[in-house]
């Protein structure tokens, strides 16, 4: 009785992934029938739903068995005049509506996990999933969201993902959610909770919302503990037909929907967009009055990061080719990410376009594949904004490190630069690609040899937990042969690069050296903002985004950080550059 899928080109559709049915304890309109809740679903213009219940199955099963019921008196000519609307009612809905099973699992903890399957998935092997993730038998139908919590929240996603379906964080930004603020449980948990690769994607509760403080701009890829850009969806997780006019909170089916560009409505469809690193096709669901999506514009107005970049130009005269094909490198070889060609990254200036863009795209896919190797395949695709075709360049984090521009070049990525690596980084990418370490892991080694370090003593491993995330640290400096050779810590990734001269340190490393050189001899008397042991050098700003310079108090004497943006300020940093304790 599911809806077959019919193919045709990409088209915004509109979904609720997380509705209940009465077979959830708590919901609160027990007499609702799932005829009733299929149209409101088509009358809230809903495409694709799933049912969603509490450690149970058998909402879902309830619905097809009574589907199944009228089918058998038709078959047996025994169908009365009432049941024959319900059965041809059901028909023309399932005609117009994907319905697909699923469930809502408590992990411990208490987390909550949307586990959404194949409409041909056949209940008993659902039901079978939950028993194995420690649903008691007896309370299978019961549908309670205090029944379970007895297996963690990783196995619960590589049970989801190994039966084929789609393990999704539940109101993750919320209660029960797995990224909710004031939980107090371990940085590295938390991480592992929302980057673990058997999770497709997180449901938040503030999707509509814009700034750097909304969930899906922390999970976009640019925070170095959460290296991993994270799909984001939202749904209504309804309890009912309708909003609750006297609770607010307390949705009803489609009233949080999300839209997604998909070639044909199937789960397939839905899991290779979530298994894509294509992240412009799922938005809060918009309704027809309002302005078109441009996620053109969003992109440039984040500005030029880690994860992304612009180019106004693909002409081979003046080495902007050669610019777009460093960068795929420099992502590729660091966390993957998205290139816009044919404008700038100020939305305020004119965008130029390209004038050829299937002549472009051929020709970009032709100098990627003669220039980078190993083979790295990209997805690169135009775009109407602003009334200009651009290009737009999907780069994946390539799992054959290092990937090598026209046979010896080779660059990485840091913040919103490119530039070729240097000794220490060429060793770090090469054990990456040797042992599959994770980018930004806790894991990743240290290349540099410590003796070598003259000036300052290195810091207490207690310390360096401490330290921000992004930006350098200049970790010493040797005077030999005249010159002053810098050792400087990738706060990003922890990598130690020695032997870094102002002549030959990139931008960020030549800022970070000319500002330590510009340190008074008595650093007590220099004026800075002290917070405890942490303090404020010096504000600035780094494009469109504000930059710190940072200086902490230690044990064995004091550290300095250099270019830190807010991605990586944390804990006790945040005093110091005005920022809010989340």
């Amino acid at each position: 009785m599911a809806k077959k899928p019919s193919r045709g080109s990409m088209k915004w559709r509109t979904m609720d992934l997380h509705l209940h049915t009465p077979a959830s304890v708590d919901y609160q309109q027990p007499g609702v029938t799932y005829l009733e809740i299929l149209q409101r679903a088509e009358a809230r213009g809903l495409d694709i739903i799933a049912f969603t219940d509490h450690n149970t199955i058998s909402g879902y099963r309830r619905m097809m068995d009574e589907v199944e019921r009228l089918e058998f008196l038709e078959n047996s000519g025994r169908l009365l005049a009432e049941e024959q609307l319900q059965l041809k009612e059901y028909r023309r809905l399932f005609s117009k509506i994907l319905v697909l099973p699923g469930f809502e699992f408590t992990a411990t903890f208490g987390f909550h996990i949307l586990g959404i399957f194949p409409e041909d998935k056949p209940i008993r092997e659902i039901e079978h999933i939950l028993l194995n993730l420690n649903i008691p038998a007896e309370q299978l139908d019961y549908g309670s969201d205090t029944v379970g919590a007895s297996t963690d929240v990783i196995g619960a996603y590589q049970a989801i993902a190994e039966a084929g379906g789609l393990a999704i964080a539940a109101h993750a930004n919320s209660n029960h959610g797995v990224a909710m603020r004031g939980f107090t449980f371990g940085g590295q948990t938390r991480i592992a909770y929302t980057q673990d690769a058997n999770l497709y994607a997180l449901e938040v509760t503030d999707l509509e919302k814009k700034g750097r403080r909304t969930t899906a701009a922390f999970f976009s890829g640019t925070k170095p503990e959460y290296p991993r850009r994270m799909h984001c969806i939202q749904g209504s997780d309804a309890h009912r037909l309708t909003k609750d006019e006297k609770r607010k909170g307390n949705l009803g089916i489609g009233d949080r929907p999300t839209d997604v560009l998909i070639p044909e409505v199937s789960f397939k469809a839905l899991k290779d967009l979530f298994s894509s690193n294509d992240f412009s096709r799922a938005r809060p669901h918009r309704l027809k009055a309002e302005p078109a999506y441009d996620f053109i514009r969003s992109a440039r107005e984040e500005g030029a990061n880690i994860v992304q970049d612009f180019h106004e130009s693909t002409s081979i005269r003046g080495g902007r080719l050669y610019a777009v094909v460093a960068d795929i490198s420099a992502f590729a070889n660091t966390n993957g990410g998205t290139l816009f060609l044919g404008l700038n990254a100020d939305p305020n200036k004119a965008i130029t376009g390209i004038s050829k863009p299937n002549q472009a795209i051929t020709q970009l896919e032709k100098e990627i594949g003669n220039r980078i190797s190993p083979h790295l395949h990209c997805t690169i695709d135009s775009h109407k904004t602003g009334g200009k075709t651009i290009l737009r360049v999907l780069v994946p984090r390539g799992d054959d490190p290092p990937y090598v521009v026209d046979d010896y070049k080779i660059y990485v990525r840091t913040e919103s630069e490119t530039s070729q690596a240097v000794r220490d980084e060429l060793v770090s990418l090469v054990r990456r690609g040797k042992n599959n370490i994770a980018p930004h892991s806790s894991k990743a080694e240290d290349t540099t040899d410590e003796k070598e370090i003259k000036t300052p003593v290195l810091p207490a491993e207690e310390d360096v937990d401490l330290a921000p995330r992004t930006g350098v640290e200049v970790v010493g400096v040797e005077e030999r042969d005249g010159g002053s050779f810098y050792t400087v810590r990738d706060l990003r990734n922890g990598n130690m690069v020695k032997n870094v001269t102002l002549k030959s340190a990139r931008r960020l490393w030549h800022y970070a050296l000319t500002q330590y050189a510009r340190l008074p001899s008595d650093i007590e008397k220099a004026d800075i903002q002290w917070q405890g042991d942490f303090g404020l050098l010096h504000q600035g700003k780094q494009g469109k985004r504000p930059n710190y310079d940072l200086i902490q108090r230690t044990p064995q004497g004091y550290r300095y950080f250099f270019g830190v943006t807010d991605d990586g300020i944390h804990g006790p940093w945040k005093k110091p550059v005005g920022q809010e304790e989340e």
